[in-house]
């Protein structure tokens, strides 16, 4: 049985969609990466996970269990950390990681309490006031008071932004630590260096699903190769290939990656470029294949969908 099942899951707020028939699940003791932008609907189906919304279609799951029929049962089991930073300022580290405790009906703690204080590295800050302490500090405590109840299964809404980017590398390392214990974790998050982290993740688009599957085996789902390249004002080249009717070319920084779908192996690559910088009237320049990332492979996505939809047909 999978830990959380999405089934076909539509969600409307008023007349817009949010969730447009979303199906994923994540097994049991997997962390998993539902991955995508602003509007992607990710927070919606986190809500909708943790029962605080009921969907408008479809089924969701957790644990097997109706996460709005069975809401009780779920919050036992269910840790959820949200966007926002919801604990109390004008508490203690102790005392809001107590707090949590017993709101969840957890009365012998301290021990619990203790250990996850240790693996945060916030012992030593234990009676400070939670609005005197740094974001990086206030993720951990969130962290820990979403742990505090020992949840089979837990819920972090894009839990890194904002954050530094030592604060996140520790994060991460004690999301690693935690998930050896064998719980689940579903986390958001728009940043697609960090879905390298999940064993699988779904990518999100305007609430649906573009794909779900490893990080590496995404990575090397499309057909064709990539190059990367270092033009001058690659800008202007990458508005030049579109123009030429190439549109599988995009900006990263300096760097221009392009997406030759038709090419079967690096020498077919790299004459593939050479005709179409040709025929963009450009300057000749050369790159190297590349493995794509995952962002790669979101906007090569995002393409595909574009192309399959008709021309006046919404998106």
């Amino acid at each position: 049985m999978n830990a959380i099942q999405l089934t076909n899951v539509t969600k409307r707020y008023g007349t817009t969609p949010a969730l447009n028939g979303l199906s994923f699940e994540a097994a049991r003791g997997e962390m998993f990466g539902l991955i995508g932008p602003d509007g992607a609907g990710k927070t919606t189906a986190i809500r909708l996970i943790c029962g605080l919304m009921h969907a408008d279609g479809g089924e969701v799951r957790v644990l097997g269990l109706d996460p709005t029929r069975d809401h009780r049962a779920i919050t036992h089991k269910v840790g959820y950390l949200s966007q926002r930073f919801s604990l109390y300022g004008d508490l203690t580290i102790d005392e809001n990681i107590a707090f949590f405790a017993e709101i969840h009906g957890v009365t012998d703690y301290r021990e619990r309490r203790n250990h996850l204080l240790d693996m945060t590295q916030l012992t030593r800050f234990r009676d400070r006031l939670a609005d005197k302490l740094s974001g990086g500090m206030k993720q951990k405590l969130a962290l820990a008071c979403t742990l505090v109840h020992q949840p089979e299964v837990v819920l972090l809404d894009e839990p890194t932004t904002g954050v530094d980017p030592v604060s996140r590398r520790e994060f991460w390392k004690l999301l690693s630590h935690f998930l050896e214990s064998g719980i689940t974790i579903l986390m958001t998050t728009p940043y697609l260096d960090e879905a390298e982290r999940c064993n699988r993740v779904a990518l999100v688009h305007n609430g649906s699903l573009l794909a779900q599957d490893a990080p590496g085996r995404l990575r090397t789902s499309l057909p064709g190769l990539w190059i990367e390249a270092f033009p001058p004002d690659v800008r202007q080249v990458r508005d030049r290939m579109r123009e030429a009717g190439h549109q599988h070319v995009e900006v990263f920084g300096e760097r221009l990656h392009v997406w030759l779908p038709d090419a079967a192996t690096e020498p077919d690559a790299h004459r593939q470029l050479a005709a179409l910088t040709t025929r963009a009237g450009l300057a000749p320049f050369d790159g190297r294949v590349i493995t794509p990332s995952l962002e790669d492979v979101f906007i090569a996505r995002l393409a595909e969908l574009d192309t399959a939809v008709p021309a006046g047909t919404a998106s």
